[in-house]
């Protein structure tokens, strides 16, 4: 009785938000306006209704911190591939840089690796001016290998047999730095939720414009606010595989937007790797489906962490069925983490403008960056292989400053 009383409950949250919202424009996680500066200082964010990730319990996440020619700051996640690549989105390198990568990140105070880079690529065909991207993706190439420890690990990236895969139902996990709702705060601590992947046919009913050959999409698992929100973008959607190995299945571009609210039910989309391993493997020179690295051998003991990390994969529990959210403690801000630039409701509205009203307090505030825009006044050294992948690089007056 109590297991038809949960399923009928979970039934009646899931045809309330689908009444209520019948067709919904996503928005770029990044173009949605900040409506009180006040309260919200930086563009980051974090997972809607989650938890506290442990150590090592997702060494694949990446930490992404992308820097324009006037110090501009953007955060982002991205999903460690390999021990030179992390994969992300376009929208989070363009008109970048410098990246700031941390790996084996829990604490963004305190990660196992940090890295400065200067080389990464946007897809050929991502498509800056448009509101929507069905070719959001990006590739990050680390200035040195990785060595694999119990923290940081790559992860299996979606099949092209899997590619168009239909993962109607199945539970998907989430992860990332930031908000804890729409307007909420901040912390430099990393979080997960559970979610559930829908059909292609339900998220086309809810986003009409949005090209879902290319997309999966999620929504909450049992508590109606679960999601991804604000800076998520670029991070991982990972589904474990009836081989019991977690897999990349999907990289945060879309969200619901501030007018109805990351934990309004509604889904959010990511963009399908495994579309793309063509794309990955003319640029990285990796077979990534036969990929054979970080074996036993390569994985070495971390001794300047905690004890007993927990296992790569989340906890199996499954959350008690409910359509409330439950209460998460508002974490400490750190003086790591400075504001970030605010962001338009206007997807035409250009990033630059938006982060030279916001550069001035960012570097006052952050001796870090105070210090690279010092470094920044001479020429980035861009390893990009400019005619195979049809990216154009653009000298500024100091910097290089680089687009597709």
């Amino acid at each position: 009785m109590l297991l038809k009383s949960g399923l009928f409950l979970f039934l009646l949250t899931v045809l309330q938000v689908s009444a209520r919202y019948k067709s919904v424009e996503p928005i770029l996680i990044e173009n949605e306006m900040n409506p009180d500066p006040a309260a919200i200082s930086s563009s980051s964010s974090r997972i809607v209704s989650g938890w506290e990730a442990q150590p090592g319990q997702f060494p694949y996440h990446a930490a992404l911190r992308m820097i324009n020619s006037t110090g501009g700051l953007r955060q982002s996640g991205g999903s460690i591939v390999s021990k030179e690549w992390v994969i992300t989105t376009s929208h989070c390198t363009i008109n970048r840089i410098l990246a700031i990568v941390r790996a084996g990140v829990v604490s963004l105070t305190n990660p196992e690796y940090i890295f400065e880079t200067s080389e990464w690529y946007t897809h050929p065909q991502y498509n800056q001016s448009a509101s929507l991207q069905p070719f959001d993706i990006a590739l990050i190439k680390l200035q040195r290998p990785l060595v694999y420890t119990r923290l940081v690990k790559p992860i299996r990236i979606q099949s092209r047999a899997d590619a168009f895969r239909d993962y109607d139902g199945q539970q998907v996990i989430v992860s990332g730095h930031g908000r804890t709702d729409t307007f909420g705060p901040y912390s430099d601590v990393l979080r997960w939720v559970y979610l559930r992947a829908i059909s292609d046919e339900a998220c086309q009913r809810t986003y009409a414009m949005v090209r879902i050959a290319n997309t999966v999409c999620a929504r909450f698992y049992n508590v109606t606010s679960q999601n991804a929100c604000f800076g998520d973008d670029g991070g991982p959607l990972v589904h474990v595989d009836s081989d019991g190995i977690p897999t990349l299945i999907g990289v945060s571009y879309f969200f619901p937007g501030t007018a109805n609210g990351c934990g309004s039910g509604l889904p959010t989309g990511y963009i399908r790797p495994g579309i793309f391993l063509p794309w990955f493997e003319e640029v990285t020179g990796i077979d990534f489906e036969n990929l054979q690295e970080g074996d036993n051998d390569t994985i070495v003991d971390n001794t300047t962490t905690s004890t007993n990390p927990t296992s790569d994969n989340p906890s199996s529990t499954t959350p008690t069925l409910t359509t409330t959210s439950p209460s998460t403690p508002t974490p400490t801000v750190t003086e790591d983490f400075p504001p970030k630039e605010t962001t338009t409701a206007q997807p035409e509205d250009s990033e630059e403008k938006e982060e030279e009203d916001s550069d001035s307090s960012e570097s006052n505030e952050d001796d870090d960056i105070a210090q690279l825009l010092k470094r920044l006044q001479v020429d980035v050294k861009v390893k990009v292989k400019l005619d195979k992948f049809n990216i154009t690089k653009v000298v500024g007056n100091d910097v290089n400053v680089w687009k597709p």
